[in-house]
C-alpha cells in the first residue's frame, strides 16, 4: 500500500467517541491526536495556551480558512499577524494533520480532520453518535453534574461543533454521507465500536496491499 493510513472520528458530546478512538489507537497501535494538535498549532503561532479554551472549535466570521483548504493541498503558507486567533489555529492545525498523515498510521479524533484530509489517499473517516439518554447518563456520570445539567452541557458542546464543522468545510456535521461509517456507539459500547472499526482498517490494509 502507498502511503499510511488515516482514520479520523468525528462524534457527538458524549457518545464516547473519544474514548474509542483512544482504544482503537491501542487495538491497532496508530498515534492518536486530539487535544495535543491545538497546543502543537498554538506553539508553532507562538500563541499563549491560556487562550486556548476560548478559541477552540469557534468559527469566526472571516473567510481566512480558504487558506488552508483552498490553496496547493501540501504546500507550505505563511500566517500573517491580522489573521484571527481561530483561523491561525485552524489552519496550523490543517497543516500539522497532513503532515503527520503523510509520516504515519494515525488516528484523529475532531479537528475537521475529515475534509482536511478528503484527498488523502487511504483515510477511514468515522461518526460516533449515541441514544441522547445514554449520553445524558455518560456525562453526567463523568463530571459529577444532574441530568439537566448534563443535557445543557450535551446541547451546548454540540451546538460549537456544528459550527465550527459546517463553518470550516461548509458540509454538514454529523450528515452520514460526509462519512465512511457512522456507528452508535449505544450498540456496542466503546470497546466493541473500537473492535469493530480496528477490523474495518485490517481488512482495508489487507485489501490494500494486494492491490
Amino acid at each position: 500500500m502507498a502511503g499510511k493510513l488515516a482514520i479520523t472520528i468525528g462524534r457527538q458530546y458524549g457518545s464516547g467517541g473519544r474514548e474509542i478512538g483512544v482504544r482503537l489507537g491501542e487495538l491497532l497501535g496508530f498515534r492518536v491526536y486530539d487535544k495535543e494538535l491545538l497546543f502543537m498549532a498554538a506553539q508553532k503561532n507562538g500563541i499563549n495556551p491560556d487562550a486556548l479554551r476560548r478559541v477552540d472549535e469557534k468559527a469566526t466570521n472571516s473567510l481566512l480558512y480558504t487558506l488552508a483548504i483552498g490553496s496547493s493541498m501540501y504546500g507550505a503558507r505563511s500566517i500573517g499577524v491580522d489573521v484571527p486567533i481561530n483561523d491561525q489555529l485552524f489552519i496550523t492545525q490543517t497543516e500539522i494533520i497532513r503532515s503527520a498523515a503523510e509520516e504515519e498510521n494515525c488516528i484523529f479524533i475532531g479537528r475537521c480532520a475529515d475534509y482536511v484530509l478528503r484527498n488523502h489517499p487511504n483515510r477511514i473517516s468515522v461518526f460516533v453518535y449515541a441514544d441522547k439518554e445514554e449520553r445524558i447518563s455518560r456525562i453526567a456520570g463523568e463530571y459529577h453534574v444532574s441530568r439537566d445539567e448534563a443535557a445543557a452541557m450535551i446541547a451546548k458542546t454540540d451546538k460549537r461543533r456544528v459550527n465550527y464543522y459546517n463553518f470550516y468545510t461548509g458540509k454538514k456535521w454529523g450528515k452520514f454521507d460526509n462519512y465512511h461509517l457512522s456507528i452508535d456507539s449505544t450498540l456496542l459500547g466503546v470497546e466493541g465500536s473500537a473492535q469493530m472499526i480496528a477490523d474495518i482498517a485490517k481488512i482495508y490494509l489487507s485489501r490494500a496491499e494486494q492491490e
